[in-house]
């Protein structure tokens, strides 16, 4: 038990009563959830298969440091940042310095 898995524990909650159909499942190491064969091991009643494609953090700090390294050393695709709470989604779009740009 802990705050902030209290966080995941409760965006999962409304990602359920939002949509009973999406396919969501918290409280998962981030390394464990992209791996799907350790994924299966450690938590074989996951409704998750083949590993997850959309992570939810409980704080920006630790939603930045993952994506960062996903993005570097994973070869991952990134979306966002997503501004929620407007009549509609917005996403920021941020230009990195030339010297950071590959």
């Amino acid at each position: 038990m802990h705050p902030q898995c209290d966080k995941v524990r409760k965006a999962v909650e409304l990602l359920h009563k939002a949509d009973p159909t999406l396919i969501v499942d918290g409280e998962i190491e981030a390394d464990v959830a992209v791996s799907p064969d350790v994924l299966e091991q450690n938590y074989p009643f996951s409704m998750l298969k083949g590993g997850a494609n959309v992570l939810i953090f409980p704080d920006l700090d630790s939603a930045n440091i993952a994506y960062k390294l996903l993005l570097k050393i994973g070869g991952a695709e990134t979306l966002g940042t997503v501004l929620m709470g407007m009549s509609k989604p917005v996403h920021l779009l941020t230009v990195a310095p030339k010297s950071r740009r590959s």
